[in-house]
């Protein structure tokens, strides 16, 4: 790196424009950079010989123009299946990927082709600073336009604007950066010129008086062994070529803490899990040690209880069931290092409140869900993994408390009108902008989810999915309605936007067509439908049951799901919370559990819950709605329950034995 960075600087001091063929450079406003490149070979001429500087510049090429300036190693990490094999675009493009400075798509994809936006510019520059080691500064930036810049790329931006990188479009109401435009080659060829030069500014200066000796260098495949003192971790002298030889040095000592590979811990003897900051801002949960059968991610950042690893793969827990993660995927955090982690707390209102800590950016953010279970203290604080099973931070005491909204069939409905759901868009609105937080300063007027209360009633009605689930949905996705995905394309509940990619998302013709989307083609095909593919329960849930297992990332999703809908139902007179009989099916055998269309075992079967493993103390078996019962004609009492399938029939029978009742 220190041959690059002065090898750049010699570049920059000595060198002379030479002119180059295409008549397309010569006078433009980023001649001097364009011809930098140019001369170097980073950006190259078409096959008419032209170098088409206001042509926007796509994922693929950009990728190239970095991997070819930063003179990148060769990688075959990252295979994307939208790419030709041993072309000279796909071995950059890799190249950048193994260097972490770009990443796919979930489904396997580059898409080379398309134009990169700005923003996007930008976050491939901040990964190569950080592939250069360059220490981060930020300036108090402010473009006009900032609100539209997607949240995971206003740190990379503001980093960019401190470095003179990014400068911005200067108009008579202020500068703007124009997150979602597509950038040209000639900005391309700025950009890049500009980081060079920033870089060498940055490098750190060679220390002038010997300093503490440290391990030299090494093969990143090389693992060493560490303790922990004074808050660092203290590596051992010896390095080891073989995971088993260093595991041999870690059991043989009780001061040894961890294992790492390079700088990464791949094993500690006590500590936490985080997602880690990979190139799907996500952690994927395997039920195999193969990582074969995908069963749920977690969001970047967030906690996982960490069981045990091995060279290769992370042992989490999460809800009471074991799964498996990729060593890539997750930071370990020796208890000695932990700087945060999740807690709940009951306030002095009575309220459950959430506090969520992201190990990325060393933050908390906060959340209420519903009133605290009885049982609870106010002003105690507890720890839980799954939402349900709560343990009082310096103290024994243990609590089992389902939070309503949380486990409540969706097929159950909402006791508000639409006009009276409207009330409450309007009121939260003009609390939004009340704030004083910039992007809400016209919620009130700008926000899609205005006027939508008639119609989450009528699709209510025609689809069996609850109107107060459905707003509180689009409250949580669309950021209240102001989102961009949700101003620019209708998109008022993240279909199809990923972590890797937040500007990414469908496009609908109206708001109501995207609840339209949301019902038909996600909540009635796939998951409240109990034979579609991602089935485990018509409710929100958490991690293991519900919704929250693949609709989300985040792992409290379902959790802030009922948040929404608690406070809505608050703020419109308490008419549903705790309305509904709550069950959930206990039976954990080898076999499903039948749900009939009358209380006799040989009537005919309407559907069936799939047999899955309950998790914790069998708690999360699928939660059901219990409406009436009676004693069938076998002498057993069933349970007459809200069916999940829409249709044939809105309710169903399931022999009481199989079923639970939920103290709320």
């Amino acid at each position: 790196m220190k041959k690059l960075f002065t090898l750049m600087l010699l570049t920059l001091l000595l060198w002379t424009p030479i002119v180059a063929e295409a008549s397309d450079v010569k006078g433009h406003q980023m001649e001097t950079e364009l011809n930098y490149w140019i001369n170097k070979g980073v950006i190259r001429a078409d096959a008419k010989g032209n170098y088409n500087p206001n042509k926007a510049v796509t994922r693929g090429e950009f990728a190239s123009y970095i991997a070819r300036a930063l003179e990148l190693p060769t990688s075959t990490k990252h295979k994307f299946k939208d790419l030709k094999a041993n072309t000279t675009l796909t071995i950059e493009i890799q190249n950048a990927a193994g260097a972490g400075i770009l990443s796919g798509y979930p489904d396997g994809t580059f898409r080379p082709n398309e134009k990169i936006t700005r923003q996007h510019m930008a976050g491939m520059m901040y990964k190569a600073m950080r592939y250069m080691k360059l220490p981060e500064q930020h300036s108090n930036f402010k473009f006009k336009d900032t609100n539209k810049i997607s949240a995971n790329f206003v740190n990379p931006v503001a980093v960019a604007h401190s470095l003179n990188i990014i400068r911005g479009d200067h108009r008579k109401d202020g500068v703007y950066f124009n997150p979602q435009d597509h950038a040209t080659i000639a900005h391309a060829s700025a950009f890049l010129f500009r980081m060079v030069a920033a870089a060498e500014k940055l490098k750190p200066s060679e220390p002038t008086t010997p300093g503490t000796p440290t391990i030299p260098d090494v093969d990143p495949e090389v693992y060493k062994v560490s303790s922990i003192s004074g808050g660092q971790l203290k590596s051992t002298t010896a390095l080891y070529k073989t995971y088993e030889d260093a595991l041999a040095a870690y059991n043989a000592s009780s001061s040894i803490k961890v294992i790492q590979k390079g700088d990464k811990i791949i094993k500690m003897k006590a500590g936490k899990a985080f997602g880690s900051n990979n190139s799907t801002n996500t952690t994927s949960l395997y039920k195999d040690s193969s990582f074969k059968t995908l069963v749920t991610s977690i969001q970047a950042g967030r906690e996982i209880s960490y069981v045990g690893s091995s060279a290769d793969r992370v042992i989490v827990e999460v809800g009471g069931l074991t799964y498996y993660a990729k060593q890539n995927e997750v930071d370990l955090v020796p208890t000695e290092l932990v700087t945060g982690s999740d807690y709940y707390e009951v306030g002095r209102d009575g309220v459950l409140y959430h506090y969520t800590y992201n190990n990325i950016s060393k933050s908390y953010a906060n959340y209420s869900i519903a009133p605290a279970a009885s049982s609870m203290r106010i002003g105690a604080k507890y720890t839980s993994l799954d939402g349900v099973h709560f343990s009082e931070i310096g103290s024994n005491k243990k609590v089992t408390y389902y939070p309503y909204f949380q486990f409540q069939s969706i097929r159950y409905p909402s006791a508000y009108t639409g006009a009276e759901l409207d009330t409450y868009i309007n009121e939260i609105l003009v609390d939004r902008q009340k704030t004083g937080i910039a992007r809400y300063q016209n919620a009130a007027t700008q926000s899609k989810l205005i006027g939508l209360g008639e119609y989450l009633k009528a699709v209510e009605e025609t689809h069996r999915v609850n109107a107060l689930f459905i707003l509180a949905t689009a409250i949580h996705e669309s950021d209240y309605g102001i989102s961009t995905n949700a101003q620019t394309k209708n998109n008022i509940f993240g279909i199809k936007v990923f972590d890797s990619d937040p500007d990414k998302g469908e496009v609908y013709a109206s708001p109501e067509k995207s609840v339209d989307a949301f019902i038909r083609e996600y909540m009635n095909k796939n998951y409240a439908n109990p034979l579609g593919g991602y089935a485990n329960g018509a409710a929100p849930g958490n991690k293991v049951v519900g919704f929250n297992v693949r609709y989300a990332s985040d792992p409290n999703w379902g959790s802030k799901i009922a948040g929404h809908m608690w406070r809505i139902d608050t703020f419109l007179g308490k008419k549903d919370y705790q309305q509904a009989d709550l069950g959930r099916i206990s039976y954990d055998g080898p076999v499903g559990v039948n749900v009939r269309t009358s209380p006799d075992a040989t009537s005919p079967i309407l559907f069936s819950y799939q047999q899955k493993d309950p998790g914790l103390n069998a708690a999360f078996g699928y939660p059901v709605v219990i409406v009436d019962e009676t004693t069938g004609t076998d002498g057993y009492k069933w349970y007459k329950v809200l069916s999940d399938m829409n249709p044939p029939a809105d309710y169903g029978w399931i022999r009481s034995d199989l079923v639970e009742r939920i103290n709320y």
